[in-house]
């Protein structure tokens, strides 16, 4: 008795007219996220991506859902920057320069606070994300110390408050007229993590895990 064969499953991809639209809405959405902040509405969002409204709540049902696509998308093409830096820089700590400023680029501490009580946090594709940028911060810093040119007093931590406090005001706080200042500060701050270190640090180094407690 011959065994029957099942027919191969149908695997439905979306059309590349859909992605181009989803691309476009999550572009929209990340720019008037960080001018006018999370609550600008999905209409103006629409016309700002040059779609329908239809299109925006066949892609993302929710606010919530958009939102959580802006902030995963920002921080993966953040992790793409650290990536960048450390095959294409042969200094270390130019590699950790350039990520840095490429970091404040991406506009992601006016974003991520968007991820508040209202939201899921522990969202897994949220927690994926944070993973990877944290796995590519760590890379990063743990080359320039082996390469004795990152203090050895500082932690991903440190460089995560300090990026997110230097880089960018509240998002729709008049986030983009200070871009004037961004580099020059965050430039000044990178020149006091180079080793050898002309102070002592109080306290200890910040960790991801101090960061998750606060």
């Amino acid at each position: 008795m011959q065994t029957a064969i099942p027919a191969a499953r149908k695997v439905t991809r979306p059309r590349a007219d859909a992605l181009r639209n989803r691309e476009r809405i999550v572009t929209a959405a990340r720019e008037m996220f960080v001018e006018l902040g999370a609550d600008v509405p999905l209409d103006d969002i629409a016309r700002r991506a040059g779609v329908g409204n239809a299109t925006v709540y066949r892609h993302f049902p929710d606010r919530e859902a958009l939102v959580r696509e802006v902030v995963c998308s920002v921080l993966d093409r953040t992790v793409v920057a650290g990536q960048l830096a450390l095959a294409e820089t042969g200094d270390a700590f130019g590699a950790l320069e350039r990520f840095v400023h490429a970091s404040a680029d991406e506009r992601l501490s006016a974003l991520c606070p968007m991820i508040s009580s209202t939201f899921d946090q522990y969202h897994p594709d949220l927690e994926a994300a944070r993973e990877r940028v944290e796995q590519i911060i760590g890379e990063v810093m743990d080359r320039a110390k082996a390469a004795g040119q990152l203090r050895t007093d500082v932690g991903v931590g440190d460089l995560m408050i300090a990026v997110a406090q230097l880089s960018r005001p509240p998002a729709g706080t008049a986030c983009l007229s200070g871009d004037r200042f961004v580099h020059r500060h965050l430039q000044l701050f990178l020149d006091g993590l180079r080793a050898p270190a002309p102070s002592v640090l109080p306290g200890r180094a910040v960790t991801l895990e101090d960061l998750r407690k606060a």
